[in-house]
């Protein structure tokens, strides 16, 4: 009995030793794992910013203050396309009581005197502007000009002393720099929401390319992850000093939302822009008169290329500024006065802030030798005239926009004089039947060869208007309508 005794309590004990020893090894062998830092507090910051951090709290002042919420509003069409319209088969459209359509979006404005920058897109074919103040106070906006190369839009409400943006300078811009962006999105007023400069020279093939109508887009955008949704087009996008570097006016996105790529126009071009449609009415663009390719690994084996810089000169527009001033094809442009280009939308975005007439100096490299040529500017029609600013006032009801045709274009319809009609909104034009490309010839039986003409025609008239002219085709038509 005694052995057995014995032997239980040497199991007990072993047993209790074993478990003890188990413990230990099992502790010396898990891993410890120590915070290193310090405990996280959440507290109110009172506008403190620790130092090194971007504070994007002034840009923000600066810009709310300064960027207008647009409304718009167009008559509807009055005559019925509905797809799914089961009498349309049989009838054909059938005119209905036309509905407004409503349209919304943001405004920059750029002097204390009522001048606002935004999007053409956004104002484009609206009978009504209406701008909104930070501040909820509201006016009628006119219209001064619009240019579809660039969507840009000027517009001009009655008041003084307004809070405005300085202009930046998007040249300086650098990639992964912090702005900002403002604007309305979905109706929401004065949002800022802010990111990086993602990447410059963004062409995104979004503009209107049609030569026919004299549209030659700019596209060179800044690319941004800040995040802009509808209603932000036409908004500010601002460096952390709070100045403008940008017109908001795309997002890539599946959905119509924002999905993390944005894109502004860059202020340069909206200054170059601004400032042409407040002195001429239009936009003065010059025009360099090359074709371009950009530099890869196939053009660069091709013609023996060692840098991988700047654009190459795949051809010349005969009789073109380029080609007057010696530059040749195979040439490859590195500057455009003292701002580097490695591709097409650079080039562009840099000639596109002169105008006709003007002369500036394109470094190139020809042959492995740099040498710098110095170009004269010029306009469209092959010459450097500057188009002079017109009386818009009573040519704003018809509706549309103009250009002088070419001398080819008279000489092969066999006219002496006249006036394309070049793009067509809500107006007396369209709803008299006017298509785009017809040449106005004659207003009252006297010939017209400007829109000055057709203004000093319209000043102060009643009553019944007589249009007649010529389409491409060469068919005739004579157009009535009221004032």
């Amino acid at each position: 009995m005694k052995k057995i005794i014995n032997s239980a309590l040497i199991a007990i004990i072993g047993g209790v030793s074993g478990v003890v020893c188990y413990q230990f090894v099992e502790k010396k062998a898990e891993p410890s794992f120590t915070n290193t830092s310090p405990k996280t507090e959440f507290r109110f910051v009172s506008g403190a910013t620790p130092e090194g951090a971007v504070n994007f709290q002034t840009a923000a002042e600066i810009s709310v203050h300064s960027v207008v919420h647009i409304k718009t509003m167009s008559q509807g069409d009055n005559f019925s396309n509905s797809m799914n319209d089961p009498f349309r088969d049989f009838f054909g459209p059938y005119r209905g009581n036309p509905q407004p359509i409503m349209g919304s979006g943001s405004g920059v404005i750029i002097s204390e005197n009522g001048y606002i920058a935004t999007n053409n897109h956004v104002v484009n074919g609206a009978d009504k502007i209406e701008v909104t103040l930070n501040n909820n106070k509201t006016y009628t906006a006119e219209v001064i000009g619009k240019d579809p190369t660039t969507d840009l839009a000027l517009l001009k409400i009655d008041e003084k002393s307004l809070s405005f943006l300085n202009y930046g300078n998007s040249d300086e811009v650098r990639v992964g720099e912090w702005v900002l962006a403002v604007g309305n999105p979905f109706n929401l007023t004065s949002t800022v929401t802010a990111g990086i400069i993602s990447a410059k020279g963004r062409n995104i093939n979004i503009l209107e390319n049609n030569p026919e109508k004299g549209i030659f887009p700019i596209e060179s955008f800044i690319q941004t992850d800040a995040a802009v949704n509808p209603g932000n087009s036409g908004g500010a996008l601002v460096n952390t000093k709070g100045e403008l570097v940008g017109i908001n006016s795309a997002i890539a996105s599946n959905t119509g939302s924002y999905s993390g790529y944005s894109f502004a126009v860059p202020v340069n071009i909206v200054k170059k822009v601004m400032n042409d449609l407040l002195e001429f009415g239009t936009v003065q663009r010059g025009f360099l008169g090359v074709y371009m390719r950009e530099i890869d690994s196939k053009l660069a084996e091709e013609r023996s290329i060692k840098e991988y810089k700047g654009v190459y000169v795949s051809g010349l527009v005969d009789g073109g500024s380029a080609e007057l001033a010696g530059i040749k094809e195979g040439d490859v442009i590195m500057k455009i006065g003292d701002v580097a280009v490695n591709n097409s939308p650079e080039l562009q975005e840099q000639v596109g802030k002169y105008r006709p007439g003007d002369k500036i100096n394109i470094s190139l490299a020809r042959l492995g030798k740099l040498m710098e040529i110095p170009v004269v500017l010029k306009n469209k029609n092959g010459n450097t005239d500057v188009v002079k600013k017109e009386k818009v006032e009573s040519i704003n009801v018809l509706g549309a926009t103009f250009n002088v045709p070419s001398a080819e274009e008279l000489k092969k319809l066999r006219i002496n004089n006249g006036l394309k009609v070049m793009t067509l909104s809500n107006g007396k034009l369209k709803n008299a039947g006017i298509r785009e490309g017809f040449i106005i010839t004659h207003v009252d039986k006297k010939p017209i060869s400007s829109v000055q003409d057709i203004s000093s025609i319209l000043d102060n008239k009643t009553g019944g208007v007589l249009m007649e002219g010529i389409y491409p085709n060469g068919l005739r038509a004579y157009y009535g309508f009221g004032l």
